[in-house]
């Protein structure tokens, strides 16, 4: 038997994993690294965070992936050489991660990588219907696998799609997996840049679960103060946003959005969120003269309105009461004062961090990927049903370390 595939044979049979789950968002803030220990698969699993950090994007980094993130046009030159790039930068922060941590990487059974998300491309987005709904992330497995010498699950968006998915959220199958309660009626609500959130009942099956995204997290924040506050990458604290006032007229004119309109469940990302939307919505409402902390202070009441909106939408349509459920929030939006207070000002029911669930808030899209990668490993019994948003599949390409 070939070494390698001997090695995966080894690693799916083992009872317990130590799996690095790896997250990079649409923020760009830098390379979430998880080191996850996973017990058992399935609705068994039990995971730990042995340790965590977040590895930072210099400039250099984050001008490079702007050039081609959530651009209709792009030189592919210059797409095809980041792909094998930023692989291996990933790959140098893995082992310097394990460096810091005094762990070896032949302690690591596996790494689960989502790459870097420059184009997510929902059928509604696009309009065209021949090709279907898109998308792609680059730092290809392969080069994470060979430079660390640990096997990598990589690109998990792709079998999602390839069953009928949208690519995204994931969420849910790490969600139901590692938080749903026989008691406790939850929402796990995340908020990077585009919010979304799982709906767990008490005693969910799989086929009980449902998952969205609701619109813009932080990313019309990050983007407006990047564009118009000169060294400044996001409004910390919403410190500007919370001098200012909320526009009623732009507010309305971005709520108009065809996203909003779209069945639940629904997905998009930067490529229709971005600052040409802000700057048509301002010219459609006569509203370009605004000050910057009245600009913000609007795109932060869009973010919690359209997620408190979708959220009870959601519910609404299952007979579910959102005052019986408690939210557990997760993502950069939780460290956004001004959006956590309005979001629970338009919701009836209690809001906490899944820091009170085991998992930190900042760490928890790197951890699920290690329950996805886990559950591809072990070979999860889990069955979502055959409905549109949730395929029943095991996600991620697996790359051998030589």
């Amino acid at each position: 038997m070939n070494a390698g595939i001997a090695s995966l044979h080894a690693v799916s049979a083992k009872q317990t994993r130590i799996i690095i789950g790896l997250m990079s968002g649409t923020s760009l803030d830098g390379l979430d690294v998880a080191l996850c220990r996973l017990v058992g698969s399935g609705t068994d699993t039990e995971v730990s965070l042995m340790a965590f950090k977040t590895v930072p994007y210099d400039d250099e980094i984050k001008s490079q992936i702007r050039t081609v993130f959530a651009r209709t046009t792009v030189d592919l030159l210059h797409l095809t050489l980041l792909n094998r790039w930023i692989g291996r930068l990933h790959a140098a922060m893995i082992k310097a991660c394990l460096a810091d941590w005094g762990i070896s990487s032949r302690e690591v059974d596996a790494v689960a990588s989502h790459g870097q998300t420059v184009m997510h491309a929902p059928e509604f987005f696009h309009g065209q219907t021949m090709f279907g709904n898109g998308t792609l992330q680059i730092g290809d497995g392969d080069h994470v696998a060979v430079e660390t010498g640990i096997l990598t699950l990589s690109d998990f968006r792709q079998k999602h799609i390839a069953a009928g998915g949208q690519g995204a959220p994931l969420a849910v199958y790490g969600d139901y997996l590692i938080f749903a309660d026989p008691v406790e009626h939850r929402i796990l609500l995340n908020m990077g840049g585009i919010a979304n959130f799982t709906y767990l009942p008490a005693a969910a099956g799989c086929d009980d679960v449902f998952v969205t995204d609701t619109g813009p997290g932080n990313t019309l924040l990050d983007t407006y103060v990047r564009a118009t506050c000169p060294g400044l990458e996001f409004d910390r604290d919403a410190g500007l946003a919370a001098r200012g006032t909320v526009d009623a007229a732009l507010l309305a004119a971005m709520k108009t959005s065809s996203f909003f309109r779209e069945p639940l469940p629904r997905t998009i990302g930067p490529e229709l969120f971005n600052l040409d939307f802000i700057r048509r919505c301002q010219t459609e409402t006569g509203t370009q003269g605004l000050a910057v902390p009245d600009v913000l202070a609007t795109l932060t009441r869009f973010s919690a309105e359209t997620i408190a909106e979708t959220l009870l939408e959601c519910l609404a349509a299952r007979g579910a009461e959102a005052r019986d459920f408690r939210i557990y929030a997760s993502g950069g939006g939780c460290h956004n004062p001004l959006l956590m207070r309005l979001i629970r000002e338009r919701l009836p029911c209690p809001i906490g961090l899944t820091d009170a669930l085991g998992i930190p808030g900042d760490a928890k899209e790197a951890v699920l990927f290690a329950v996805l990668a886990n559950e591809t490993l072990a070979g999860g019994r889990c069955s979502f049903g055959d409905r549109q948003g949730v395929p029943s599949v095991s996600l991620g390409k697996i790359s051998l370390p030589a």
